[in-house]
């Protein structure tokens, strides 16, 4: 079992950049909190629309059960609104935003879209990743034990 984490490209002004690496802490946290609930976590950062949308199909079709998705400068895209419905597996959406500037959401019918995480800044993809694993029936593994048995 796998959790992909995909994060689109970040935009400033007319320039498109790959989305800033993740906070040392929260990455340790991420890959941790997989760990311990039996389930590991891919990341890809990506620099364009295209590269976002050959992510997204190849996390599809491979081992993963559940991507957490930070559409980033992409989050207007029709080309991303349009592959969503067709993806087998679910997404949480994430947006590294703080509470007082939120960031755009995708459509709520894109996709089987099970939660969004936004406001937290880069705690976003702690509180994400404990959606995909609700989901997944894994949140009350902690520590390699699974409380009620």
């Amino acid at each position: 079992m796998s959790i992909f984490i995909i994060r689109g490209p970040e935009s400033s002004g007319t320039l498109i950049r790959t989305a800033v690496p993740l906070p040392a802490l929260v990455l340790k946290s991420l890959v941790h909190r997989a760990i311990d609930a039996g389930t590991t976590v891919a990341i890809r950062a990506c620099g364009s629309e295209q590269e976002l949308l050959d992510a997204l199909r190849v996390a599809d079709h491979s081992r993963g059960e559940v991507t957490l998705l930070d559409p980033g400068a992409c989050v207007g895209s029709v080309r991303l609104q349009r592959l969503l419905p067709h993806l087998r597996n679910p997404y949480v959406e994430v947006h590294d935003d703080d509470a007082r500037t939120p960031e755009a959401c995708l459509p709520a019918d894109a996709g089987q879209r099970i939660g969004v995480a936004h406001g937290y800044c880069a705690q976003s993809y702690v509180h994400a990743l404990e959606i995909a694993l609700d989901h997944l029936g894994c949140s009350e593994l902690r520590e390699g034990v699974h409380v009620g048995t």
